[in-house]
């Protein structure tokens, strides 16, 4: 007969804690680099926030832990995978919208997100949905919506020219417009363009890129071909707006702050009945000759007080590229200021 244990109690009394292993595996590497964050922030986040065991390899993300840990950890990832593909703008999961989705899992009231009452503004080629990420932005898109002439202005990453690409897109979905103009000045034009090979358009057309590349992300590729073909989208030089009347489109004018106050005041007057303007710019980042005047910055005094025009200024928290990016405006803004203190 087999000994009993000198104290078995304890063994009754005790259950043993029930671990178990859940295996993700992410679709690709783009989605594990996203979902993964800088230097792993989002796991180290969920390893910080549930008592489990998580592991990466590769594309697979392997959790272990008690049940109900893991289980609160799973439906973070997979909310976070779905965010992801619904339109995290440019593929970034900020801190903030992480800890939302660690709140809400663990039954606690998830804080309110800028987001959550900013309606989709254009589901892009990619099945990712555009809308405003930040105050500032849904500012913008408001101004956008409710006046003819809106200038937005700020530093670089703050979604003033894609969120007016976006606006521009969906004003012609909804047959508010009859075409879209889209156009940026090419600084260069009389100095070093000749020295590109091609026709005058091929010369230009590394000005227009960015904005290209705006409208095949939201645009399918088929669809924006036919586009051009009727003339309904049309990507064009500054140099390519004077003598004419734009009527009833929906026009951008990106990196304003290149154009010189005659430039501005040309653009502007091109504006007929039925249209919408939106101009973009950056007052830090002019590249014009020194001692020429950026028709951007003049343009501010001269209208700031017409009706039907209004004027949006974005900062460094409305980056909504790399953090980096972020961090970067910040320092060249205290940069500024110390120049400007000690000059």
């Amino acid at each position: 007969m087999a000994e009993k244990p000198d104290n078995p109690s304890h063994l009754e009394d005790e259950p043993l804690s029930q671990v178990v292993s859940r295996r993700i595996t992410l679709d690709d590497n783009q989605e594990s680099m996203q979902l993964f964050g800088d230097k792993d922030k989002t796991l180290n986040l969920l390893r910080d926030s549930f008592a489990i065991t998580l592991i990466a390899r590769g594309n697979e993300i392997i959790l272990s832990g008690e049940p109900i840990e893991v289980s609160h950890a799973t439906q973070v990832i997979e909310g976070l995978r779905d965010q992801l593909k619904r339109g995290a703008q440019e593929g970034y999961l900020t801190t903030g919208a992480v800890q939302r989705f660690i709140d809400e899992a663990k039954g606690g009231a998830a804080p309110k997100s800028p987001e959550d009452d900013h309606e989709t503004i254009l589901i892009s080629a990619r099945k990712k949905a555009i809308q405003a990420r930040t105050e500032n932005q849904q500012k913008y898109v408001e101004a956008i919506k409710n006046n003819d002439i809106v200038f937005g202005m700020g530093p670089a990453g703050t979604g003033k020219t894609y969120l007016a690409m976006a606006m521009a897109i969906a004003a012609l979905r909804n047959g508010e417009v009859e075409r879209l103009i889209l156009t940026r000045p090419a600084v260069e034009a009389g100095e070093k363009l000749g020295f590109l090979p091609g026709d005058l358009q091929d010369k230009v057309d590394p000005y227009l890129r960015p904005l290209y590349d705006a409208l095949y992300d939201m645009v399918e590729y088929e669809k924006l071909q036919k586009l051009f073909q009727q003339r309904v989208v049309e990507v064009a030089p500054l140099a390519y707006m004077r003598g004419r009347t734009l009527s009833n489109a929906f026009i951008v004018l990106d990196e304003a702050q290149n154009t010189s106050p005659e430039q501005m005041k040309m653009f502007l007057t091109r504006m007929g009945n039925g249209s919408k303007i939106v101009v973009t710019g950056d007052g830090t980042q002019i590249d014009l000759p020194i001692g020429k005047n950026s028709g951007l910055l003049e343009v501010q005094k001269i209208l700031s007080k017409v009706k039907g025009i209004e004027f949006i200024t974005f900062n460094s928290k409305d980056v909504v590229r790399h953090r980096l990016v972020q961090n970067i405006v910040e320092a060249y803004t205290v940069h500024d200021e110390k120049k400007e203190k000690t000059s």
